[in-house]
């Protein structure tokens, strides 16, 4: 098992990542923290070809195939304490997330098993966009 104790200001992100192979319990000590996770859409479904689509400030931008995946929304919410336990499972219930500190704010965090590369067990972070970006 691994503890974490996050101290956020104000407007400050933790970025879209995951925790493969982990289950997650989180718990906001004091403060409100905004949620926002996600589950992989399973079977997974990637494109065929490249992507192209014209992302912020207009600009044309290319994906291989290999590194866009669809996710469904798991999680959008704004926990305060005190609340209850949050938890995030290896396959469902948001492992794919991100935090956003509303208001000043700490959050306990029980991973396990714990973060481990050499047993495949490393987070990854993500780039978060709109399924309607991609067109058809």
């Amino acid at each position: 098992m691994q503890m974490c104790i996050f101290g956020f200001p104000t407007f400050s992100v933790i970025p879209l990542l995951d925790h493969p192979g982990m289950t997650v319990f989180s718990k906001v000590l004091y403060g409100s923290l905004h949620v926002r996770a996600y589950d992989w859409v399973e079977p997974p479904r990637k494109a065929r070809n490249q992507i192209t689509f014209q992302g912020n400030m207009g600009k044309l931008m290319k994906f291989p195939s290999n590194t866009v995946r669809l996710a469904k929304l798991a999680v959008d919410k704004v926990l305060t304490a005190p609340c209850g336990t949050s938890i995030l499972y290896p396959g469902n219930g948001g492992n794919l997330h991100y935090f956003t500190a509303v208001t000043p704010c700490a959050v306990l965090d029980i991973l396990t098993p714990p973060c481990r590369e050499d047993a495949g067990r490393k987070c990854t972070y993500y780039r978060n966009y709109l399924y309607s970006a991609f067109g058809k």
